[in-house]
């Protein structure tokens, strides 16, 4: 598949079927599913088929966020994969971030959330995007969380995406900075802790952020199109020389 800037949408339609096959095929009666939020988890769930035989329970990963458009609702994400797996939903009920990491300590104390985090934590699989940090397409910045600025200047002191609303450098490693410890959700150490992880994410705008992901060792199953794979591997060969 080789999608261009007109067709990105129907690209990325494409690789979620390829990643709702993947889920089909791996998932068992049973099991227990985690799932992060984003444009890209929306169309692997979008195209998870009604009639799944077996019951696949289903956690929220991470908090709500206000306003929010469907791709980005996770708590209405959570409950229509359950709804396809037949299995029950278990939502994370907090906002995704909060205002400072006092804040969300107090709320990961709260026995619900507690109860929530655990859950996901002991997921057989979960379901992860890929965010970057471009002020246009951020969902930090759609939501209120950062603004253009706020970005820049994690960019500048080396993140370069995010997983789970958890930002990351291009080595993979947590992103230090304070925003990380506001989020209510899975850690990347909880995540890499989990057996199946997939992620889905396309486009030229994304290849730093995907490379960083990889390198996170978060990330067991990567969908993706031909382009931009190509592209990634094109950028850790760059990397890998002028390091």
């Amino acid at each position: 598949l080789r999608p261009g800037s007109s067709d990105r949408s129907h690209a990325l339609a494409r690789v979620g079927q390829l990643g709702a096959r993947f889920l089909e095929q791996t998932l068992r009666d049973g099991m227990t599913m985690t799932v992060c939020l984003g444009r890209s988890t929306y169309e692997v769930i979008h195209a998870v088929r009604p009639g799944f035989q077996g019951h696949v329970n289903v956690v929220q990963a991470v908090g709500s966020l206000a306003l929010a458009t469907p791709e980005l609702d996770s708590a209405s994400l959570t409950r229509e994969l359950a709804a396809k797996l037949g299995g029950t939903a278990h939502y994370l009920s907090a906002p995704m971030v909060v205002d400072s990491a006092g804040a969300a300590e107090v709320l990961r104390s709260q026995r619900d959330i507690q109860r929530a985090l655990e859950l996901a934590r002991q997921a057989d699989v979960a379901l992860v995007g890929v965010g970057n940090l471009d002020p246009a397409t951020s969902e930090f910045c759609k939501a209120g969380y950062l603004c253009a600025d706020d970005l820049e200047a994690i960019r500048t002191s080396g993140g370069v995406g995010d997983m789970s609303a958890q930002i990351f450098t291009a080595d993979g490693m947590p992103y230090v900075g304070g925003f990380n410890e506001r989020v209510i959700g899975l850690r990347l150490e909880d995540l890499r802790a989990i057996s199946t992880v997939m992620s889905i994410a396309i486009g030229e705008s994304k290849v730093q952020s995907i490379l960083g992901a990889l390198r996170t060792g978060v990330v067991d199953i990567f969908c993706t199109d031909l382009d931009t794979a190509t592209a990634v591997l094109m950028e850790a060969a760059a990397y890998t020389r002028v390091r």
